[in-house]
């Protein structure tokens, strides 16, 4: 197949390289791990490389990538992070387990569950201050005593999510209140729960300094199996790859150009009002990749080039390389956000090496 630009490359090798270390890693702790697909849209070669690395879960916010996986027989059981009550048939069609915080939502779930003759397994999360979603730690008994209630639905355990919307670091304390919520509800209702999900990438730091996980046994894993870094401070985790994607795109302008526009300044496309620094006349490159194909912010270059800036579908460069040829290919890094708008994209070609 040519390769086309702009393109990821995607070492599946690598990421079943990482799964595999994390699952080792956690395991050690009784910690399982679900494969978080979403910034990769369930896409099942992916998905197959983290199953080979030891997970036994595939999680993802979007059930239509759910649905993608299933239709190319990944073989997991398939946990949605992101209930919506309009899809309640669909999950409890195509799903094993369906993280919850709404009554309304498990009604409908029970319902659809009741009409396809199943019980529809839910984890319900709870609030640790993250202010995503929760349900509040005052609010659990009367909430889980309403979902039992409910006889078409399985309560498999609790979790929380944490460093996602208000960046609320994971901690022992954070853990240690989950865990005795947890047995707390099992005491009081005389249920047994088999998951609890403690959090995320970002659980790394608390996992190797504590002493005691206490009831944590899982975390839904997703940043740190496909970048090979804690999402904390994304400092790289020891033994993982962190170069498993690359974004290459193409050169399609090089010259030497002034540093600063020329003429009356007003709005660019995005509505801001730019401000450039004098640099002189300088080796410019224009590349083909734009805010409609990823998060420019979040990528990086090994090479001696700098990103002044970029429209919609061009992005400009500063370059040191007076080699630097129209039709060459520049290398980026990605981090999460780039990887995630990236892989979204339908205009990034997407290359698996195996």
């Amino acid at each position: 197949m040519k390769a086309f630009m702009p393109r990821i490359e995607i070492i599946l090798s690598q990421i079943q390289h990482n799964t595999r270390m994390l699952c080792e890693l956690y395991g050690q702790q009784g910690i399982s791990l679900m494969g978080v697909s979403k910034a990769v849209l369930g896409e099942p070669l992916i998905a197959s490389a983290m199953i080979r690395g030891g997970v036994k879960f595939m999680a993802d916010s979007r059930l239509e990538n759910i649905q993608r996986m299933k239709n190319a027989k990944i073989a997991a059981q398939f946990v949605l992070l992101r209930t919506t009550p309009s899809q309640a048939e669909s999950t409890v069609e195509d799903v094993d387990i369906s993280l919850n915080t709404e009554i309304e939502t498990l009604e409908k779930l029970n319902y659809y569950a009741s009409v396809q003759n199943k019980i529809h397994q839910v984890i319900l999360m709870v609030e640790m201050g993250d202010l995503r979603e929760g349900i509040l730690p005052d609010d659990l008994f009367l909430f889980v005593q309403k979902v039992l209630s409910l006889p078409h639905l399985k309560i498999m355990g609790l979790g929380c999510n944490l460093a996602c919307y208000g960046g609320i670091k994971p901690d022992n304390q954070k853990m240690w209140q989950l865990s005795e919520l947890s047995e707390a509800i099992e005491q009081k209702f005389q249920i047994d729960l088999s998951i609890i999900s403690g959090g995320n990438s970002a659980n790394h730091q608390w996992y190797k300094s504590a002493k005691n996980v206490g009831r944590i046994n899982n975390l839904r894993v997703g940043e740190s199996i496909l970048l090979g870094c804690e999402t904390l401070t994304r400092q790289a985790i020891p033994q993982l790859h962190t170069s498993a994607f690359k974004l290459i795109a193409e050169v399609i302008e090089s010259k030497i150009k002034p540093s600063l526009p020329f003429g009356e300044v007003c709005q660019d496309a995005f509505g801001n009002m730019p401000v450039f620094r004098d640099r002189g006349m300088h080796p410019r490159a224009i590349i083909a990749l734009g805010k409609q194909d990823t998060l420019i912010s979040g990528l990086s270059l090994d090479q001696d080039l700098e990103i002044l800036g970029s429209s919609s579908d061009h992005l400009v460069l500063e370059s040191k390389n007076p080699d630097l040829k129209v039709g060459m290919g520049v290398n980026f890094n990605l981090d999460y956000g780039s990887l995630l708008t990236a892989m979204t994209s339908p205009f990034v070609q997407k290359q698996f090496i195996h």
